[in-house]
Order: C-alpha cells, then structure tokens, then sequence
C-alpha cells in the first residue's frame, strides 16, 4: 500500500514535467515549448504588456511541478528528517535524500559531497570559514578575480582580517571582456592556500580560465591549495560536471535554478570536506554530546545543524529533473543563439555600450549595457513601464563596475530557456522607444537617477 501511495505521489509531482523528457533534439523552439510550464510568465505587468522576464541572472522562474513538489510536501509529508520513526518522517527523510542525490548527479558528484546550504552565499561562507579558519595561516594567500560577485569576495575579505591573509585580484582583459588568466597565472605562489573564482561573470556573461586556475594551483601553489568555483550562472545554463572540471568546491543557488529560494548547495570532494571543521553547532551535525564535549558527525552531516530547508531542497531536486528532462546540451544551445541574438541586437542600437566579449563569443544569454546619457535605473524603470523585466545596478560587483569605468551602474538583461526570440525583438523595440523619449529632453553633463536601484 505505502509503495502505491509513494507512486501516486510521485506521478502528481513528476507529471507536469514527463512531457519535456522526450521532446525533439532540435532547440529552435524550446522557449514556446516550455513556456507554459512557467505560470508567472502568461500575466501582464499593465493591460496590454505582457511580461518579458529578462532577470533570470537574479532569479529564474519556477515551472508547475516545482510548484506542485513544494505544494505535495506540504500537503502529504510534512515531518523532520532523519529523526522519528512515524511515516511521515520516513517519506520525509526519504525525499530529502532523494533529491540531494538528484543535486549530486546534475553536477556529476556523490550524494555524500553535497552539502544542503541556503544558497551560494551560505555555501561560500561555509568554506571560508570550514575551510579556511582550519587551516589558512597568517601570511597565506587566497587569488580572486575582479569580476567576482560580493557572495564570493566579502566571506574572504573577512577570513583576510581574521587571520592577516594576503588577498590577490585577478584583473579584466577588457578587450576580451573575461578575466584575463595570464594575470591570474603569475598571482598563484607557493602561499597560496585558496583559488576562488566565477564560473560565468554574472555581469559580462564570459566564462572565467577555470582550466588554468586549476593547473596553476596544483603546481604553482601550496600543497593543499582548493579551488573555489562559484557556479550560479552556469549550472542552470549548462552542463557541468565537476570531476571535469577539477575543482575542490563548486557552490551555486537553487533558486536560480528554476528551484525554489532559501535553497542551494556545496559540493566538495569528500577529502577536503572531511577535512572542514564545523561552523555552526546544534542538533544533527554532531555524533556524541556530553558535558564535557562534543564529537562531530561525518560530512556532509557535519555542516547541516538543525532542521534544514526540506520541502526546497525536494523541490530543487524536481527542478534538476525538469532540467534534466529537457536536456543540458540542448538548453545550452538555445540559449547561446539567444545569446548571439540579444548581443548583437544591442550592439545595433545607437548610444548603447555592451560589456563582455563578442556576440561571437558569447555562450550565456546574459548581456550588461548602458546607452548614452540615461542613467541605467531610469532606463530599467521606463522598461518596466513597457513589461520589461531587467535589473539595473552593480549586480552585487562593484569592483567589476569600477575596473569597466562603470562606476554608477548597468543594465543586465538575462535570459532562460523559457525566453523566446520574439521577446528579445520586442525588447530591443522597446528599448528604441525609450531612448527616443529621452533624446527628446534636455540632457545634463552628469545624469543622475530618478529611481534608485542597488
């Protein structure tokens, strides 16, 4: 009876999701395709503009069966894991474990490397203070980028000030738009103890030398320099497989992911986990408590104190399968033509400046601008007005907008799988139209906003 019951639940939460895993190879349609899996995207934001969601670099939207799997959990086995002995608690702890073998595969890792954290930000804390409080010494080294997001530069800036850590900054190739990796090369020593980088720039949409900084860590640095990669803009867009890759740590948010918020993961090869001292005490993470001490229990318990973010992390792991089922390869080149597309549609417009390499060379369908004497929160809000989803700001990467003289800010436009061409031809009408209005007013030497954005 419980495995009919376990069946029935399962083919609620998966079904909405069933029809994508045997779609065509081709991915010339696969944004009218999925669409309707994604309920927020039929509304429009005023009568007669439909939205266009293009802030998927902030955070994706969710299709039904994520929906449904929070909603199923909720409504059928809402219990703690890994404690009691009731029913409940068994298909409780069951789907949770579940899905963190679902996380673990979509990144080609074990289920026992993935470490459920709130999200990327969580994750990269966890290391830098798991990690780096146990063994980093004064005097070490930790090699970051310019183009990194605050979630990965803050927690070591911090980790610098609590041990004396010397901190180096990769600097920007700006006729590449990437990170330029020569540089980055000559900055590994042998007191470098932690290599941390973007995976894909969440501004310039360029994917960061992650093959070089690998090779130059293991022979240039310290015998146990790890190598941090922060994958938010790239898992969700695609595949990547972490034994490929060579890394010691990959973080990324759920959320981002067409999974639900307060969610994400760490990854690490198992070793380097085993050797992280726990950062936050409580139930769960320990093997014995006595009034004298305490022993910790192994990875990835060790770093999950207290009752975690159950129904999202079953609900990331129904969105690996959507993803999953739609194919990575295929997701992965849909977007690099709505990449292509969006890039060189800008770069058409008259007074705007595009930032990250060439349309050529762009494989994530994520573009940053600026046109000529608009601020960008004023040009966001106007796009608003049109149903126009984009983000206006520093992205969280104010050293990357000051080495791109960018200092008040872009607009970033970022897509999904679930964006069409036709959205990106509407934008870019839009876009004239609002630039048009403001070539009609009169146009001060130092533009400041109307309408603040972070």
């Amino acid at each position: 009876m419980r495995l009919l019951q376990l069946f029935w639940g399962f083919l609620l939460v998966a079904g909405v999701c069933s029809a994508l895993v045997s779609t065509p190879s081709s991915s010339s349609s696969l944004g009218a395709e999925v669409r309707a899996e994604f309920p927020v995207l039929a509304q429009e934001i005023a009568p007669g503009k439909p939205l266009i969601y293009l802030d998927s670099g902030a955070t994706s939207q969710k299709p039904q069966c994520v929906l449904d799997a929070l909603h199923e959990y909720y409504v059928r086995d809402n219990a703690n894991v890994h404690r009691g002995a009731h029913t409940l608690a068994t298909r409780a702890t069951e789907a949770f474990e579940e899905a963190r073998g679902k996380v673990a595969r979509f990144v080609g890792g074990e289920a026992r490397e993935i470490v459920w954290t709130r999200g990327a930000t969580e994750a990269v804390n966890l290391v830098a203070h798991g990690w780096g409080d146990a063994h980093l010494e004064e005097g070490d080294e930790i090699v970051l980028t310019v183009a990194e997001h605050h979630a990965n530069l803050v927690p070591w800036q911090l980790l610098a000030s609590r041990k004396r850590l010397r901190l180096k900054y990769a600097r920007l190739d700006a006729a590449q738009g990437a990170i330029d990796a020569d540089h980055l090369a000559s900055l590994v020593t042998r007191r470098t103890r932690v290599v941390a980088m973007v995976h894909v720039s969440n501004v310039l949409g360029s994917e960061a030398p992650v093959a070089e900084a690998v090779r130059v860590a293991r022979e240039r640095g310290a015998p146990d320099c790890v190598v941090l990669l922060d994958a938010c803009q790239s898992v969700p867009h695609k595949g990547v497989d972490v034994r490929d890759l060579g890394v010691d740590f990959l973080v990324a948010s759920g959320h981002k992911m067409c999974g639900p918020t307060g969610i994400g993961f760490l990854w690490g090869k198992y070793d380097r986990l085993e050797a992280m001292q726990p950062w936050q005490g409580g139930g769960e993470m320990i093997d014995r408590v006595t009034l004298d001490g305490t022993t910790y229990a192994a990875p990835p318990a060790r770093f999950e104190a207290g009752t975690p973010a159950i129904a999202q992390a079953v609900a990331l792991g129904t969105a690996c399968d959507f993803l999953s089922g739609v194919g990575m390869d295929r997701i992965a080149a849909y977007e690099r033509r709505l990449a292509r597309r969006l890039d060189a549609g800008l770069r058409a417009v008259p007074g705007v400046r595009v930032y990250g390499p060439s349309a050529d060379d762009r494989d994530v369908a994520l573009v940053a601008f600026n046109a000529r004497n608009v601020h960008a929160s004023d040009l966001a809000f106007f796009l608003d007005q049109e149903g126009v989803a984009t983000r206006a700001g520093h992205h969280c990467c104010q050293p990357l907008h000051h080495a791109l003289d960018a200092d008040a800010g872009t607009v970033r436009a970022s897509l999904a799988l679930y964006n069409t061409p036709d959205e990106i031809d509407a934008f870019l009408a839009h876009l004239r139209g609002v630039l048009d209005f403001f070539a009609d007013l009169p146009t001060p030497a130092d533009p400041k906003p109307a309408f603040h954005a972070a």
